[in-house]
């Protein structure tokens, strides 16, 4: 039987959302929490690539090929961040396993060029869920919690996020990967 309650949502942790979740904003998607408290979550989608970059955005970020990605459905015209630039970065959060959120962006912007899309990842929109509602999708199997590899945040590729880390569950937890997104395809 799958364990829906095997890991807690904290910081720094994945959530999978379930082979068939209708919800067109996060059907087969990996969010990676960075925040889990009292208040709510926030988190980032991992695995939506938008068909624009940095450079996109004008404001002298003409030059930088970074890749942007959909963080959620939330406030779509706001940047966040995560990256591995560790506490040099004032106001950066770890969320864990060396792995940071935001910061003081006028420091961040300054070394922009330098980056690669292993150090740093850019986000439009934030994914949210207000006090308790994560909690009571999870127990409505909406989600897989799983812990967070710094691999699957910066270097997996976003077609392939999904599937390894359901995978990584091992268990019956790993057999959803083969699940149909419409169960009618069985």
């Amino acid at each position: 039987m799958i364990d829906w309650s095997r890991h807690k949502p904290e910081a720094g942790r994945l959530l999978l959302s379930e082979p068939t979740l209708a919800d067109p904003n996060f059907a087969r998607t990996v969010v990676l929490l960075t925040a889990h408290n009292e208040e709510g979550s926030v988190g980032f989608v991992l695995n939506r690539p938008l068909q624009i970059n940095m450079s996109d955005l004008g404001h002298g970020f003409d030059s930088i090929k970074l890749p942007l990605y959909e963080g959620g459905p939330v406030e779509l015209d706001t940047l966040h961040y995560v990256h591995r630039l560790g506490p040099g970065i004032p106001g950066a959060t770890e969320i864990g396993n060396e792995v940071y959120w935001g910061g003081d962006f006028e420091i961040v912007k300054k070394a922009l060029k330098s980056y690669t899309s292993e150090t740093i990842r850019f986000f439009l929109g934030y994914s949210g869920w207000a006090a308790g509602q994560l909690e009571d999708e999870i127990a409505q199997h909406a989600w897989l919690v799983a812990p967070a590899l710094e691999e699957d945040i910066f270097l997996t590729p976003p077609d392939k996020l999904w599937e390894k880390c359901i995978k990584g569950l091992g268990g019956e937890e790993a057999g959803l990967a083969g699940y149909p997104m419409d169960p009618r395809w069985n």
